[in-house]
């Protein structure tokens, strides 16, 4: 599978950064997507399943997001999406990761403040849709399935779909959940979810028009 999606979702673990020893920069991190739907017989907002990615960038892009992303902040990912299966000891199961093209602050929960970084060389600045080499994807693997594999390890459970099952506790290998962490993107209030997967009520949207779709659902957007 090699197909462009689109994300809307909130950093689940603080975003790994490594450089290999060829001078490539990779970051990784997990990427909580829960949705949310109007339900009209009840006037009210209910929450939808928690769907989980394990987001790997490179070269400026993984520089730029280790100085700028951290957990709990809520981003736009948009990349070419890979499902693949992994073990940890007596642990397995799939993992659905995103290579990204790019990564930015959702502005719809709070504001940011945009720096031009210094001028990157040309291996730095590759075209978004340059592949990464055999060697630069073996190793961003191995760092992507460390990451999916730590996530899950601290949580309850998977399913069989990537998807962890509705806790958000344990989103990192430390399992202290998801917590807002002051940086470039500053909300207003923290809009993140709760212990068993949902958003809050407090993070509800008034209720749509008959025509209008929740803004606050964080609905994943495929395109094959």
């Amino acid at each position: 599978m090699n197909d462009t999606i689109t994300i809307r979702g909130i950093v689940a673990t603080e975003p790994r950064h490594l450089v290999t020893g060829t001078g490539l920069a990779i970051t990784s991190f997990r990427l909580a997507s829960p949705s949310r739907r109007w339900d009209r017989a009840n006037s009210a907002w209910v929450n939808g399943d928690t769907n989980w990615f394990t987001v790997t960038a490179f070269r400026s892009l993984a520089s730029n997001c280790t100085g700028s992303v951290v957990k709990g902040d809520r981003v736009l990912v948009a990349g070419r999406l890979r499902v693949r299966t992994w073990e940890r000891q007596d642990r397995s199961g799939l993992a659905v990761e995103i290579d990204a093209d790019a990564i930015g602050h959702d502005l719809a929960y709070g504001r940011g403040q945009w720096r031009r970084t210094p001028r990157q060389t040309a291996d730095e600045m590759a075209a978004p849709g340059d592949a990464p080499s055999a060697e630069e994807r073996a190793m961003a693997g191995a760092v992507a399935l460390e990451v999916a594999a730590g996530a899950f390890g601290a949580t309850r459970g998977a399913d069989d779909a990537g998807s962890v099952d509705g806790n958000l506790d344990g989103g990192g290998p430390d399992g202290d959940g998801l917590a807002s962490t002051p940086g470039m993107f500053v909300a207003p209030e923290f809009a993140g979810v709760g212990p068993d997967g949902v958003v809050p009520d407090d993070d509800a949207a008034p209720a749509p028009g008959p025509d209008r779709h929740d803004p606050s659902a964080l609905a994943v957007d495929a395109t094959a």
